[in-house]
């Protein structure tokens, strides 16, 4: 019998693989959060008119990709290809219009059939935000910030570029599609058999077209600019004005286009020349339209996406959690005693790394290879005495303290360090201000002490001052 294999097009999301990607939609959400976007999630599958009736009729996702079956009941059913149509699905069946306005984001997998390659999977994931209700464009200033703010701390922002473009209102965009499907009308032998389809119905994705000879035609085409009203006009420059206040640089991309009518003014695309032929990173736009043409009242809209393996492959790495205390206990007393003093330590939020057998060098080794910060030995005369052994892993000292003073620094160095490290936990111990100032001193020191060093120095350094000085 053959070995098992995932279907093509999917992959298992290992742990390390795992860490990365909740590292990423993590990030994300705790972002949103400052903006006031809160996170929603909506059903893998929706009814098939769902998407049909958003993504249009003539798009590749709809014709070529989407994952649709027949349920028991008769009912057509599609595996979501995206996240905002459910979204607006949602915003409709929940009467969310009296919260208005909404701000959501979202995280979780997408299904495409497509050629499977690097950064593009037919089982995929995605982050993104809506917010609807605004027609502002202090909206669309809103979300190309919040998306430039989750780049930036993702390390990202040096590789990375803003393409916009506007698509202006619905009056500018009905004059330009009509000078752009008699362009095209003038060419119609040279067009691409998809091209020739969308002609009528969707003209704008012809300027997408990733057809040679598309392309050819597309460079000659008529701009969308110069066909804009003075309406569409000022919402592009008080965009463009807003980006400066906020610090974003952008260059302007005039064949950036959303095809579907629903689509207007802003539309632009974070970039990186990092991953090849992927190059859009994050994308998103101005959509007033979607609500109403999935049977919903006129609801301004306005949102982003991005595709979770592709930010993974530009991270590279999770940055590392919380380094566990290794437990290493001689004897069947001392087993015991190491099993309730495991949990307490997991239940005051402290990692713990503990060995099922083997002798204190076999034990040492692995927490070694668990990345210990501290070893913890626990022997017969530990457990009468209420005395424990203690190993700085990465200073290679030792030193004895009781049981009682032990959960006290090991406390104190959870709150410290992940403080440092920018968690900003509160303090669950009881502590007066001088304490707390204190406190702070001793980071300040420890950190100064390690200006060139990585993460685990200086977390061994404040964990040494903590034994030596509580």
């Amino acid at each position: 019998m053959a070995s098992l294999q995932p279907v093509r097009g999917t992959h298992d999301l290992l742990p390390e693989q795992n860490r990365l990607q909740d590292y990423i939609a993590n990030t994300a959400r705790e972002i949103g959060e400052l903006y006031g976007y809160h996170r929603m999630t909506t059903p893998i599958f929706e009814f098939t008119e769902v998407f049909a009736r958003t993504l249009g009729d003539t798009s590749d996702v709809v014709t070529k990709e989407m994952y649709t079956f027949e349920d028991r009941g008769g009912e057509q059913i599609t595996l979501r290809p995206e996240g905002t149509a459910g979204i607006a699905r949602a915003y409709i069946s929940n009467g969310m219009q009296q919260m208005s306005p909404v701000k959501v984001s979202y995280y979780g997998p997408m299904f495409r059939y497509e050629r499977p390659q690097k950064g593009r999977q037919r089982q995929f994931h995605q982050i993104g935000a809506e917010l609807l209700g605004i027609e502002q464009v202090a909206g669309d200033i809103e979300m190309i910030g919040y998306g430039a703010h989750i780049l930036k701390a993702l390390g990202l922002w040096d590789s990375i570029t803003l393409e916009l473009n506007t698509l202006g209102d619905p009056e500018s965009r009905a004059a330009y599609r009509d000078v752009l499907v008699d362009y095209f009308k003038g060419h119609f032998d040279k067009l691409s058999e998809d091209s020739r389809s969308r002609l009528e119905k969707n003209p704008l994705r012809i300027l997408d077209s990733k057809d040679e000879g598309d392309r050819e035609l597309v460079a000659n085409a008529p701009l969308f600019a110069e066909y804009l009203n003075e309406h569409s006009k000022e919402f592009f420059k008080g965009l463009t004005e807003g980006l400066g206040d906020i610090g974003i640089n952008y260059e302007l991309n005039p064949r950036l286009v959303r095809g579907l009518d629903y689509y207007c003014h802003t539309c632009f695309e974070f970039t990186t020349n990092t991953l090849g032929a992927q190059g859009t990173v994050m994308a998103g736009g101005r959509y007033d339209g979607l609500i109403s043409t999935m049977g919903g009242p006129q609801t301004a809209g306005v949102g982003w996406a991005a595709g979770v393996e592709r930010l993974a492959l530009m991270v590279g790495k999770a940055p590392a959690g919380p380094r566990p205390v290794a437990l290493i206990p001689m004897g069947d007393a001392a087993e015991a005693k190491c099993r309730t003093l495991a949990q307490s330590l997991r239940e005051a939020g402290i990692a713990v790394h503990q060995g099922y057998s083997g002798n204190m060098t076999k034990r040492l080794k692995r927490a070694d290879k668990a990345n210990a910060i501290l070893a913890i030995v626990v022997g017969d005369t530990e457990v009468e005495q209420g005395l424990y052994q203690l190993k700085l892993l990465d200073l290679s000292e030792s030193f004895v303290v009781e049981e009682q003073r032990l959960m006290r620094i090991l406390k104190k160095f959870r709150d410290l360090s992940s403080l440092t490290v920018g968690q900003k936990k509160s303090l669950r111990d009881s502590q007066s201000q001088s304490q707390w100032d204190n406190a702070l001193h001793l980071i300040d020191y420890v950190v100064s002490s390690y200006p060139e060093s990585n993460n685990s120095d200086w977390q061994s350094g404040l964990l040494q001052k903590l034994i030596a000085t509580n």
